[in-house]
Formats: C-alpha cells, structure tokens, sequence
C-alpha cells in the first residue's frame, strides 16, 4: 500500500509541475490574453506548490519511517527536501512579491525591468526549472 501512495505522491508532484510548467503554461500564453494567461497559470501554479507542500512532506515522512535515520542519508532524501525548499521559497516568499509588483504596477512606471516584475518572474521560473529538474532526478534515482 504504501508503494502505491509512495508513486501516486511522486506522479502529482512531479509529473504535476512539469505538465503545468512544460505544457499548460505555454499553451495558455499561446490561446489567451497575457492576463488571463497569467491569472490561470498563476493559480495552477499555487494549486501545484500546495500538492508539492503535501506530498513532499508524505515523502520525507514516509522515507524516515522506512529507512529510519539511514534515510536521512539517502539522496532520494535530499532531493526531497530540495523540492521542498524551492516549493517553499517560491510560494511563500517570491510569489507575494510578484503579486504586490502587479498591483502596483502600471505602464509608465515599468522601465527596463517591468518595474522589478520581470525580474522576480525570472527568478520564480529558475527556482521552479531547479525544482522541476531535481523531480526529474528523484525519479530517475527512485525508479532505478
């Protein structure tokens, strides 16, 4: 059984942010107005980090009692809490300050870097590519 709850965690949370963030994301770019766009991919992001928050806490909690403190030291640990750490920094930390940039966000006032908004953007989408990439290799340890 927990097999079965050990893979279903890892598809939502993995499999889950690289379909948002690989997938979703541009076509919605692609079909909508870039508001629109954003405002959805915006909440399917936020719905991923709390799957992220839930899962990747199963999975730390499950490994520990599996592996007992061995599995501190076992990578599969670590890339965990990788994952962990950038679901955390982006959505509790750099989400806020984009959503407070657009706010008071207006077209004179942007400049060179969209008044910081671009600038943060980036930085979120770095964050969720290091988090995407550090799913794929917990995949890949985990499945081999």
């Amino acid at each position: 059984m927990m097999n079965g709850l050990r893979a279903i965690a890892r598809v939502f949370w993995v499999g889950g942010m690289w379909v948002i963030g690989m997938v979703v994301a541009p076509v919605l770019f692609e079909l909508l107005d870039k508001p629109v766009a954003g405002l959805v991919a915006g909440r399917l992001f936020q719905a991923i980090a709390w799957v992220g928050m839930v899962a990747g806490l199963f999975l730390l909690i499950e490994l520990v009692v599996r592996e007992g403190v061995r599995g501190v030291r076992d990578k599969a640990f670590w890339l965990i809490v990788g994952m962990l750490a950038c679901t955390l920094i982006n959505h509790f930390g750099v989400t806020p300050i984009i959503a407070n940039l657009k706010l008071h966000m207006n077209q004179a006032a942007e400049g060179l870097f969209g008044g910081g908004f671009a600038t943060w953007h980036a930085i979120s989408s770095l964050i969720y590519l290091v988090q995407s990439l550090l799913g794929l290799v917990y995949i890949v340890k985990t499945e081999s």
